[in-house]
């Protein structure tokens, strides 16, 4: 389901572009980004989902994209139920370095963007979409090793497309910090364990139970997503 909906924002937000002339190689770049060979790459994504949604609902989807400061953008986006916010910064496709985003590029997009900033979470500063994500130490109380990205999971720029990790990680209030790409032939471990040694998160009601994730490289251990769950009883009815 969560990574049904990430999909469906990740569709709606590459139409935008398209209907605006951009994104004609498929990337939602502007033709400056085009010319510098420069592209988006996820940095962090939150997803809060208040109800699941049933066989044969037929939704809507509002979504916007806008300026977060000089190194990226961010996408905003409602779904009945359910509320995105995905950060994005610019990488340079050949040396697969990040690259602030140049006035000229954002120029381009920002006419199509409000004028005035529009937040899906009004009071974002106090919000758990910023929240800083602990790393996870081993041993973690659950772990599945040697997961090897599928074709079907790469994307047009030759890395693992952002929904893939989501199926790694896994669910309902999710929040994720991308910190380096994944590529076919890498072997990746995921583990989790529960926030504070428990299942349930002290600032939680006891219907809450709170993990941490970690994506790495099998090899060397070396660290590519970090992300944190809440789980939330479904309430009888």
């Amino acid at each position: 389901m969560v990574q049904t909906i990430a999909n469906l924002f990740q569709e709606v937000g590459y139409n935008q572009f398209q209907s605006v002339g951009f994104s004609t190689d498929g990337f939602a770049t502007t033709p400056t980004m085009r010319k510098l060979n420069l592209i988006w790459v996820t940095s962090r994504m939150h997803i809060e989902i208040y109800r699941y949604l049933a066989w044969g609902d037929v939704v809507g989807i509002k979504t916007w994209c806008q300026s977060e400061g000089r190194i990226g953008t961010r996408r905003e986006g409602f779904l009945r139920t359910l509320i995105t916010v995905n950060k994005w910064v610019m990488m340079n496709q050949d040396t697969r370095l990040l690259q602030k985003v140049s006035d000229d590029v954002r120029d381009e997009y920002l006419m199509f963007c409000p004028k005035e900033p529009r937040l899906a979470f009004p009071e974002e500063e106090s919000n758990k979409s910023l929240k800083k994500i602990l790393k996870l130490e081993d041993p973690a109380k659950y772990s599945i090793i040697g997961l090897k990205p599928r074709r079907i999971d790469l994307d047009m720029n030759h890395h693992v497309n952002n929904v893939t990790y989501i199926g790694w990680l896994l669910e309902v209030i999710i929040t994720m910090d991308y910190r380096q790409e994944c590529q076919q032939d890498d072997v990746v471990d995921s583990i989790t364990t529960s926030k504070n040694g428990s299942a349930t998160s002290g600032t939680q009601s006891h219907n809450d139970s709170q993990f941490l994730h970690l994506l790495r490289l099998s090899g060397d251990g070396q660290e590519m997503n970090r992300g944190t769950t809440l789980r939330r009883k479904k309430p009888s009815r």
